[in-house]
């Protein structure tokens, strides 16, 4: 029987590589994976799926109204779908994900999904908070703190390097704009100075 994974991290775990590799593994057993990402990040100069440490690949974009599990279900009927992979799966909406149990439970296709848990707030994204409660398997990637320690959360920081602690949950950007770090640093940098 499929099931259905949720891979969370912070910034900078390796979230997409992971999941980039687990796509060429298929590949190489001449198994077809369906790829999607996020349509939110339109990044110049990314692939659909780009890690930082220079892999990509192009992928299906969801949006909130995409049906994801129609159009797997369609391409399944067409040519058998072995595994679903689905990077920022953050922005999944709460139906997204169940979209993705029930490709798993239904359907018998493994759904792989990587994302992060919580926004520069330290807030469960929509999709984070569906799949960490359906999920079958969660499994923490992890990220380190400048301090050594394990890194849990993401701050947002502005031009000058320092925490913003107000804004849109979303905002897209990478290391100019994110630190993944501890929860202790990152309650410091939220609280600023006293």
């Amino acid at each position: 029987m499929a099931k259905l994974y949720f891979y969370y991290a912070s910034m900078n775990a390796g979230k997409s590589s992971t999941l980039l590799q687990t796509a060429f593994n298929y590949g190489e057993q001449g198994m077809r994976v369906s790829l999607w990402t996020a349509a939110i990040d339109n990044r110049p100069g990314f692939g659909a799926i780009s890690s930082r440490i220079g892999l990509a690949s192009d992928a299906h974009r969801f949006g909130p109204d995409t049906d994801i599990e129609g159009r797997v279900v369609e391409d399944h009927g067409q040519d058998a779908v072995s595994c679903v992979l689905v990077d920022e799966a953050q922005f999944l909406t709460r139906d997204q994900a169940w979209q993705m149990a029930r490709l798993a439970d239904a359907h018998n296709i493994p759904v792989l999904c990587y994302g992060l848990r919580t926004d520069f707030q330290g807030q469960l994204f929509e999709g984070a908070a569906a799949l960490l409660g359906i999920a079958d398997a969660l499994v923490e990637l992890k990220a380190i703190c400048h301090c050594g320690r394990k890194a849990t959360m993401n701050v947002r920081i502005d031009a000058a390097g320092q925490p913003v602690r107000e804004g849109a949950q979303t905002e897209i950007g990478g290391n100019e704009r994110y630190v993944a770090m501890c929860r202790r640093h990152f309650s410091e940098a939220m609280r600023g100075p006293i």
